[in-house]
């Protein structure tokens, strides 16, 4: 026990610090926020799935359940169940194994539904590409309303996708 104490007051602090925050970058999170809000009118629930992934865009996902993004403190939430779900997020490129689950779970999802493809497997089946284990993009399994690229891309790129996707499928314009 002492042995490992000493090692700790030895070694010292090795995180990183916190990304600086910018009050743009703050502007920009909240009004994507009110913008998904106004053009819904209620609260929009994802069902993410992870069709074979990194786990990479995850991590970014999980991020936008952290305070400084804090979507679900404006109506904006996770759900365990595609039947209570207006949005399907899924990352990765679509592997053999997933491909039936990812076809149910669409298909569980109520209509109106969203489908957004994050990350580069997801919207092109990245490094992985097509094969004897993997079906490739998610368009090649299930229909997909928008695309946001990246490896992995940042927690406000994927909140602008999801907002580009609700815009999209209500016909609504504006400026992100």
């Amino acid at each position: 026990m002492w042995h490992i104490l000493k090692q700790i007051v030895r070694t010292g602090i090795l995180t990183e610090p916190a990304p600086a925050v910018t009050d743009a970058d703050r502007a920009t999170v909240q009004r994507i926020h009110q913008d998904i809000l106004d053009i819904l009118g209620q609260a929009l629930t994802i069902r993410q799935v992870d069709a074979g992934s990194c786990n990479g865009c995850e991590l970014e996902i999980h991020a936008l359940n952290n305070p400084y993004y804090n979507i679900e403190g404006l109506g904006i939430k996770f759900v365990a169940s595609p039947r209570h779900a207006d949005m399907l997020l899924v990352t990765g490129p679509v592997s053999r194994h997933m491909e039936e689950a990812l076809r149910r779970t669409y298909d569980a999802t109520p209509e109106p539904k969203l489908v957004v493809a994050v990350g580069d497997c997801g919207c092109t089946g990245g490094i992985f590409g097509e094969g004897y284990a993997s079906c490739g993009q998610v368009a090649n399994v299930i229909p997909v309303d928008l695309a946001v690229p990246g490896c992995p891309p940042p927690p406000l790129d994927i909140l602008r996708g999801i907002l580009g996707a609700v815009r999209q499928r209500t016909g609504t314009t504006g400026g992100q």
